[in-house]
């Protein structure tokens, strides 16, 4: 990790199981174990969003290319990115079709003609997609050709309404982060420089990885009247008078394994935080060969499986081999029992962040568990976030903002302007960006850091993946 992070992460993502490639430059093939991740995110996330009142939905894969084209600023924000579709079997099409980057124009045309009245309102829908983004530089998970990931799209009867929504859902992802993946972040609205296109504004959470780049984890758009405007998305008032919808838009996509992976992974491999982790527990039997051995580890499992996600590797590799195995894969506990164990009526619990062992009493395994998966659960988010603070520096001139970047790689807080120049010029200077205006500003000097002007507003700033 120290040497070359870049291939860390590859070994990490490919010994760990994760992924394999595809034949397609930039695809992934997302194996057992990180769909495993992948679908204990999405499971929880599905459950907030429902909770709050959205209906979930799918929409085409295909986009016709007018239908793209009815929102000027988003068709010019995705251009670069965009996949055409030109045949269909051997004749060639009478319109280009777009594998869908996102979907807005799709839930626009398909409001249309749902939303006639304020009775209908809010609208609020959610879909669990793929997307194809035809990007120049991939990594899996961070930036591939395809992913998966939700986007939520709705529509309000007030400016008001949808702007609340936006942050809700803003919010929610930010839960979803530090309570299940144990990953700090920051909460902010983006430049107008970085935000979605077509958006009023967008909000933004941002995660530090371990090497000092930051990584957008998810974001919240308000579209204000844009998209309805181009589609005629239109509802008759309480007072007959005929109104525009206010929509919103947002999404969280696979890379939030890439960030998981970034954050809490190490030198031994792949780290999971319990929540989220497929297998809680691995049970490694040691001496298997013995009487009594195998079946007290099914035993145990059994009793285990009722309260935690709990697997047992009873191969004929060796035990070495095993902890190693488990470790890579980042499986929260491991749980070593042998014919010594047995006699003593207690099993080894090895922790895979701390590395440390507890001998339990077999009476007492279940609640020990549960408490072990916690602390570790906690453990986790607590070392993300002094990692985070650690690399959060000031910067209040262009001199002391590049020093940081060497000296200190991570988050710099620093005044800004405004103007998209200095933004710009901050970029091709340094290669880093802004990655978002903090909900709770502070002022830590009164002139912008690039040009010395006033400052309007303390930015985070970061390379970033």
């Amino acid at each position: 990790m120290e040497d070359d992070f870049a291939q860390w992460y590859t070994d990490v993502v490919k010994k760990a199981d994760l992924v394999d490639y595809s034949s397609v430059r930039g695809s992934m093939i997302i194996r057992p174990y990180g769909f495993a991740i992948w679908e204990n995110i999405r499971d929880v996330l599905d459950g907030k969003i429902k909770e709050t009142g959205h209906e979930n939905i799918y929409m085409p894969l295909l986009i016709p290319e007018s239908l793209l084209q009815k929102e000027k600023d988003h068709i010019e924000g995705f251009a670069p990115e965009v996949a055409w579709v030109t045949h269909g079997g051997s004749e060639e099409l009478t319109e280009r079709l777009v594998i869908r980057p996102t979907s807005e124009v799709l839930f626009g045309e398909h409001y249309a003609n749902i939303i006639h009245s304020y009775r209908d309102l809010p609208k609020l829908y959610n879909q669990w997609a793929n997307v194809v983004r035809w990007e120049k530089t991939t990594r899996p998970f961070l930036r591939s050709l395809e992913f998966l990931w939700q986007e939520g799209h709705t529509c309000h009867a007030t400016s008001e309404d949808a702007q609340e929504e936006t942050a809700r859902m803003l919010e929610m992802y930010a839960e979803v982060c530090e309570k299940y993946l144990a990953i700090p972040v920051l909460r902010g609205r983006k430049t107008d420089k970085e935000k979605f296109a077509g958006a009023v504004h967008t909000l933004t959470i941002e995660s530090l990885m371990h090497d000092g780049k930051a990584l957008q984890s998810g974001t919240s758009h308000y579209l204000g009247t844009g998209f309805a405007e181009a589609f005629g998305i239109q509802f008759t008032d309480k007072n007959g008078e005929l109104q525009t919808v206010h929509q919103t838009s947002w999404g969280i996509t696979t890379r939030l394994i890439g960030a998981l992976i970034m954050v809490h992974g190490d030198n031994r491999g792949l780290v999971v935080p319990p929540k989220v982790a497929p297998k809680q527990v691995m049970i490694v039997p040691i001496a298997q060969h013995k009487e009594g051995v195998l079946d007290k580890a099914y035993e145990l499992r059994d009793q285990l499986k009722k309260v935690v996600r709990v697997d047992i590797d009873a191969s004929d590799k060796m035990p070495g081999w095993k902890f190693n195995e488990s470790e890579m894969k980042g499986i929260p506990v491991r749980l070593e029992v042998g014919p010594k164990d047995i006699e003593k009526g207690q099993v080894v619990l090895v922790r895979r962040d701390t590395g440390e062992k507890v001998f339990v009493p077999m009476t007492e395994l279940e609640t020990k568990i549960i408490e072990l998966l916690e602390d570790i659960q906690n453990n986790l988010f607590e070392k993300a976030k002094a990692h985070r603070e650690e690399k959060t520096s000031v910067a209040r001139n262009m001199d002391e903002f590049k020093q940081v970047l060497v000296e200190n790689p991570g988050f710099i807080k620093a005044m800004w302007c405004g103007d998209v120049a200095c933004e710009n010029f901050i970029k091709d200077e340094t290669s880093a960006t802004s990655r978002c205006i903090p909900f709770e500003e502070e002022q830590v000097s009164d002139t912008c850091v690039c040009c010395g002007g006033e400052a309007k507003h303390l930015v985070y700033w970061a390379k970033a993946y």
